[in-house]
């Protein structure tokens, strides 16, 4: 698909706050607008590549590769100035789970592919093919993995549950 600058333009003030919100669960604040930025870079330079009806989930693809990058250069800038390693994992519990103490401790539970897929399609609301398309895979692996994420949080709910004493 070739796309114009008027209808890249019009891709970007359509899909700048969704990937500005995938991005905020995942990087710091001070991150995002030039993770955005660069999102959009390689959205323009590769503008050919992506399918009519597509566009969301290929910038959430484009994302997840920047903000894997992102990570690894800051894991590395912190093992070079002997600081903590910044984890690789899947993104950490969004802020509307921090008020739920036993939401926030079972996301934590999960696995980094689990707590991506439950992200997008749960946090970034997107549907089962849409997810595929970001992680870049089957539409029937990501209903396994959604299915085996969800599983595993309702055990991780459940087993918090039961180790309250009330």
């Amino acid at each position: 698909m070739t796309v114009s600058r008027a209808q890249f333009a019009a891709l970007y003030e359509q899909y700048l706050p969704a990937v500005s919100a995938y991005l905020r669960r995942r990087v710091e604040r001070d991150d995002v607008d030039d993770l955005a930025a660069d999102v959009f870079a390689v959205a323009w330079r590769k503008r050919d590549a992506v399918a009519p009806g597509e566009e969301l989930p290929w910038l959430y693809r484009i994302a997840g590769y920047l903000v894997a990058n992102h990570r690894r250069r800051l894991a590395a800038r912190a093992s070079v100035l002997g600081w903590f390693a910044v984890p690789d994992s899947a993104p950490a519990a969004d802020a509307a789970l921090d008020g739920d103490p036993a939401l926030a401790a079972a996301w934590a539970s999960l696995s980094a592919t689990e707590r991506e897929v439950l992200a997008l399609v749960v946090l970034d609301d997107l549907a089962v093919a849409d997810a595929a398309v970001a992680l870049g895979v089957t539409p029937n692996a990501v209903s396994v993995r959604l299915h085996r994420a969800k599983k595993s949080l309702a055990a991780a709910l459940g087993a918090s549950g039961d180790s309250d004493p009330a």
